[in-house]
């Protein structure tokens, strides 16, 4: 690629990030970047983990261990895979390798929203009919996705995304544009339910039911570069809901009396989603790690904050108020999941998985699992 079209594409993403801010004024302060906070904590002074969680969740834990993306954990991996699975074993072997580090906010409290996803399985087919008729995008053929931080270090971790009009990258269509004139791109599966789909796309992946009862596995893919918006919130700013009750169960239902608004509550959000077909197996959904994710046991964490791959401690409580305390790995991100103490967590497949997931929005606390003789994260 030539210096002149790098120019070209680092103006253009100036001028896409221009298009959804306000610019400054000359004289306004510049608000630095959260910095993520992490105090050194004692073991005695940590949740009490039951057995059970803490041998599962360090069998999810060190089962991928290995590609974690801290190179510290490296040489506590190999000797995490010599461990007998009993939690006498495990406390022992956490204790004397890792060091527990509280995560805090930029104000320094300690408590932050911990809520639940999950892998959806909705009915549809493989051939559009009268009955399914919404359809599941691959990644689109004129999508261009561009990494410039190669050459620009203050773009790390930024992608631009658009496509190309003559001789322009211009941005990518919005999801209201999307669901009105339709995508340039292959069709994976067809859903019998507009919110189905606006729903496997927050949870990142989900399962098309067939009619002869086989499922077709899908899996986050891409995105049109759009920023996610919650269609909830657009509830909650139509005062149709208030924001105590905004929950997938409430927002469905809503769409459900109202149809003739549904592509106004979906265009809130401009973030679209495209999928991959995945091979059938009975694993869950595969993360942003890059691993089947374990119901109950991963996370989905900000990376700026936490490690992929890392270790943690999570204390926070159920939609119906039981105690939920566990080891668990951070194995997953989301669009949505940003800042210091921030979780999700992953339920599992199915119904009964989402009616807990969609109802997860719990205060709680995060410990990073840190290894002892490796210098604090920065």
């Amino acid at each position: 690629m030539t210096r002149p079209l790098l120019a070209l594409l680092l103006a253009t993403a100036m001028w896409l990030a221009a298009c959804t801010t306000t610019p400054p004024t000359p004289s306004a302060p510049v608000t630095p970047t959260p910095v993520a906070r992490y105090q050194a904590s004692d073991w005695s002074a940590l949740p009490n983990i039951a057995e059970a969680d803490l041998v599962a969740g360090f069998d999810t834990w060190r089962l991928h261990c290995g590609k974690a993306r801290e190179a510290a954990f490296k040489p506590v991996c190999v000797d995490a895979a010599k461990v007998t699975p009993n939690a006498t074993a495990v406390r022992e072997f956490l204790q004397s390798r890792l060091t527990p580090y509280a995560l805090r906010n930029d104000d320094g409290s300690d408590s932050g929203l911990i809520t639940g996803y999950y892998e959806p399985v909705y009915p549809g087919s493989r051939e559009r009919s009268a009955a399914a008729s919404v359809p599941v995008y691959g990644v689109p053929d004129d999508l261009i996705t561009v990494e410039l931080a190669s050459l620009y270090p203050e773009l790390k971790g930024k992608r631009l995304r658009g496509r190309i009009e003559g001789r322009k990258l211009v941005p990518y269509a919005d999801a209201g544009a999307i669901q009105a004139s339709g995508a340039n791109a292959p069709v994976l599966a067809w859903l019998t339910d507009a919110m189905d789909l606006q729903f496997m796309q927050v949870q990142g992946s989900g399962r098309v039911r067939l009619a002869d009862g086989s499922e077709l596995r899908l899996g986050y893919a891409d995105q049109n570069g759009h920023p996610y918006k919650p269609v909830g919130r657009w509830l909650v700013e139509q005062s149709v809901l208030p924001a105590s009750e905004v929950s997938m169960q409430s927002i469905r239902q809503w769409a459900r009396a109202n149809p003739a608004r549904m592509a106004e509550l979906l265009a809130s959000n401009p973030s679209f989603v495209f999928f991959r077909a995945l091979p059938a197996s009975s694993e869950g959904p595969i993360g942003a790690l890059g691993v089947p994710l374990t119901a109950g046991y991963s996370l989905a964490v900000d990376p700026k904050t936490v490690a992929l791959g890392s270790p943690m401690l999570i204390a926070t409580t159920t939609p119906d108020g039981a105690p939920l305390q566990r080891l668990a790995a951070a194995q997953d991100t989301g669009g949505a999941i940003r800042g210091q103490v921030r979780a999700d967590f992953f339920y599992g497949t199915g119904d009964a998985a989402g009616e807990l997931a969609g109802r997860m929005k719990q205060p709680g606390k995060l410990w990073l699992l840190w290894p002892r003789d490796a210098a604090p994260p920065q």
